[in-house]
């Protein structure tokens, strides 16, 4: 199946937390939207492999992706190197998404400022006709970056305020990480999962304020932005 539009990030729920009612919006407009996650979150405090897929599948029929993958790669392990880059390469051949969602370049867990790097290269290799990969060389035409766990000023903002409790339900079908038992609770390390769902409401109404919205999510462009029309681009001062 070919896509308009993939999501990559390190972990099973991540997506969900950062660009979820985006997702969920692009596939209420009629796009092809699926989402690749680099690992099974291992090594995470809560839950097993195992549960923690069985939620991304039930998460991404809540966002109705069309695709949902796991390459399987070392949770707390991920570097750039080339059977990494391959692995993640041959997917986007595969699939042919025109845009792609990645994380943010810089952050506080290095699965995600490293998957950032990772899978931005791999676009790149992708779409060299001579890189030792299968499939037919295929680069996307647009990356973005999701905004939402780096301290950054978006480029942009999208209105997810109709998509905003769909994006919730799919964020709490990882039960194990976001509605433990109290015993699970318990921890001599503070886990930032026990405020993550609050805090990126917080911030998605932060970003929906920006816009003149109740909610969205934020993205950030390398890339220089090409319009034809700056009268009738959109977009509001406020």
């Amino acid at each position: 199946m070919k896509l308009d539009l993939l999501a990559i990030a390190p972990h099973p729920d991540d997506v969900e937390l950062t660009s979820g009612g985006t997702m969920i919006r692009m596939a209420q407009a009629g796009h092809k939207t699926g989402i690749l996650d680099l690992t099974r979150g291992e090594t995470g405090t809560r839950g097993t492999p195992e549960m923690r897929l069985k939620e991304a599948a039930r998460a991404g029929k809540i966002m109705g992706v069309q695709v949902r993958r796991n390459l399987g790669l070392p949770d707390a392990h991920l570097t750039v190197n080339d059977d990494y880059k391959a692995a993640v390469a041959e997917v986007i051949r595969e699939l042919e998404p025109r845009t792609v969602i990645l994380p943010y370049w810089e952050g506080r867990h290095p699965d995600h400022y490293t998957a950032g790097r990772l899978c931005y290269e791999a676009c790149f290799v992708a779409g060299l006709k001579n890189y030792s990969l299968g499939g037919q060389p295929w680069r996307p035409s647009i990356i973005l970056y999701a905004a939402a766990y780096a301290d950054v000023r978006p480029t942009f903002a999208v209105d997810i305020t109709a998509q905003y409790e769909r994006r919730r339900r799919a964020i709490l079908a990882y039960g194990s990480q976001f509605n433990p038992p109290k015993h699970d609770r318990k921890s001599r390390v503070a886990l930032p999962l026990d405020e993550l769902e609050e805090r990126m409401s917080i911030q998605a109404k932060h970003y929906g304020r920006a816009i003149g919205v109740k909610y969205a999510e934020g993205f950030v462009m390398r890339e220089v932005l090409q319009l034809d029309d700056i009268v009738r681009m959109p977009g509001r001062y406020l």
